[in-house]
């Protein structure tokens, strides 16, 4: 279960971090670095966090899954297309991989046996820790902190799960009602543009 979530995550972002590196101009390897990072760079600070080889760097599937993102992308001429941010392909492939990367991270936090805090901080890292990293480098204010209701989606998944654990309901079924309830709320809010005013 963490697999399947681990593997969406990585596909959604490494395109979403294909079109943030097109967006910005960046050249081959600048987008390289933006697709690495946004994929990777969440579960890899996650990992760290819980005292484990990151996921990454003991397994060769991700690499290869990104470099197979990169490639089908550049192949259908993605990096040639205008407006991308806004297209249907970007806000999905972002809003997949915030909420497989929002469960994925709360199922480790749980084996790690952190408390409901731990879980939630975990969860937010290993879905918006890359973003920030690929974000950071291109001189561009974090994603996270221009929509409020971005990571409040990675905080209430954590908390969903934290509650499913509790009564021993985390499983594939639950987590798959989890991911297309929280896809169709990012998606809604989105659209909608909700956000969480500061005042």
């Amino acid at each position: 279960m963490f697999e399947l979530s681990e593997y969406i995550g990585i596909i959604a972002f490494a395109m979403s971090g294909f079109f943030v590196g097109v967006r910005n101009h960046l050249d081959f390897l600048g987008v390289l670095i933006s697709t690495f990072l946004t994929a990777l760079g969440g579960g890899i600070i996650r990992d760290v966090i819980v005292d484990r080889v990151p996921f990454t760097f003991s397994h060769t599937y991700p690499a290869l899954i990104i470099l197979s993102v990169m490639l089908l992308m550049i192949i259908f001429k993605f990096h040639k297309r205008d407006s991308i941010e806004n297209k249907l392909l970007f806000i999905m492939s972002d809003s997949i991989g915030l909420v497989s990367f929002s469960i994925s991270g709360a199922i480790i936090g749980i084996q790690a046996s952190f408390n409901l805090t731990g879980i939630i901080a975990v969860a937010f890292i290993t879905a918006v820790g890359g973003g920030i990293a690929r974000d950071v480098i291109i001189n561009e204010i974090p994603f996270v902190f221009k929509t409020g209701f971005y990571g409040t989606i990675a905080i209430l998944i954590a908390l969903s799960v934290y509650i499913l654990h509790i009564y021993g309901y985390v499983n594939i079924f639950s987590t798959t009602i989890l991911f297309v309830f929280f896809l169709s709320l990012r998606l809604l809010a989105f659209y909608r543009k909700w956000s969480i005013p500061l005042t």
